[in-house]
C-alpha cells in the first residue's frame, strides 16, 4: 500500500490550519490587549481631568484657609491671617483659652458673621496645601499629599470618596454662610454634587496624579 504522499499530505494540511489557528488567536490576542491599552489610556486621562477639578476645590479660600502651612489659620478670599493672634495648637484646634471651638460654633452665625461647622479645627500640617510663604502647592504636590496613607488618616481612594461626600468641615465649604456686614462668602468653583461626582470619577480612575507639576 502506498499511503506516504496521503499521509504527507494531510500533516502538511493539519500543520497549515494550525498555523492558521495559532495567527488568528495571537493576532485576536493582541487586539485585546490593544482594545485593553486604549481603554486605560482615556480613563486615566478621564481621571486626571477629574483631579484637576477637585484640585480648584482644594485650593479655593473656603478649603485652603484652614490647610495652612503656618501656625496659625487664614481668613477671607485675600487669605490674611486670622485676627486676634490665633494659633493652630497641638492639636490643630487653638490653645487653651482661644480653642477653635470657643467662637465656632455646629452651625453658622450670621448675625456676628463668625462661620460654623461640627469640630472646627484646622487640617494637620501633613495636609498643608500652601508652602511657608503662602504660595499654593501644585497640583502633583497636593495629589501626592492627599493620597498618601501615611499624611492622610489611612484614608484610601473610598474613603477619600467618603469624607469629601460627609465631612462637615467640607459640607462647610459649600454653605459658608454670610460676612458680618451681610455679604455671603463666596463659593469654590464646583457645587459639593459636582465635587463628589469628580472626586468619584478620579477614584475609579485609581487616583491619578499629575507628573512633574
Amino acid at each position: 500500500m502506498r499511503t506516504g504522499k496521503p499521509i504527507t499530505l494531510a500533516i502538511s494540511l493539519a500543520l497549515i490550519v494550525f498555523g492558521a489557528w495559532s495567527l488568528a488567536a495571537l493576532t485576536g490576542s493582541v487586539r485585546r490587549d490593544e482594545s485593553q491599552t486604549a481603554k486605560a489610556a482615556p480613563a486615566k486621562a478621564e481621571g486626571l481631568a477629574a483631579w484637576q477639578q477637585v484640585y480648584s476645590v482644594l485650593t479655593h479660600p473656603r478649603c485652603i484657609n484652614c490647610h495652612t502651612a503656618t501656625n496659625y489659620p487664614q481668613q477671607g478670599d485675600d487669605r490674611h491671617r486670622h485676627f486676634a493672634n490665633v494659633l493652630r495648637g497641638p492639636a490643630g484646634k487653638g490653645v487653651p483659652a482661644l480653642q477653635c471651638i470657643t467662637c465656632h460654633q455646629e452651625a453658622n452665625a450670621d448675625s456676628t458673621g463668625v462661620p460654623g461647622a461640627l469640630d472646627w479645627h484646622l487640617a494637620p500640617l501633613s495636609m498643608k496645601w500652601q508652602d511657608t510663604g503662602d504660595k499654593i502647592l501644585s497640583s502633583a504636590e497636593v495629589c501626592r499629599a492627599v493620597t498618601d496613607k501615611s499624611k492622610n488618616h489611612g484614608l484610601d481612594g473610598p474613603g477619600l470618596l467618603k469624607h469629601h461626600t460627609v465631612e462637615p468641615l467640607v459640607l462647610w465649604a459649600f454653605q459658608p454662610g454670610h460676612r458680618i456686614d451681610g455679604t455671603a462668602r463666596t463659593l469654590p468653583p464646583l457645587t459639593h454634587e459636582q465635587f463628589v461626582d469628580a472626586t468619584r470619577k478620579w477614584v475609579e480612575a485609581g487616583t491619578p496624579c499629575p507628573q512633574n507639576r
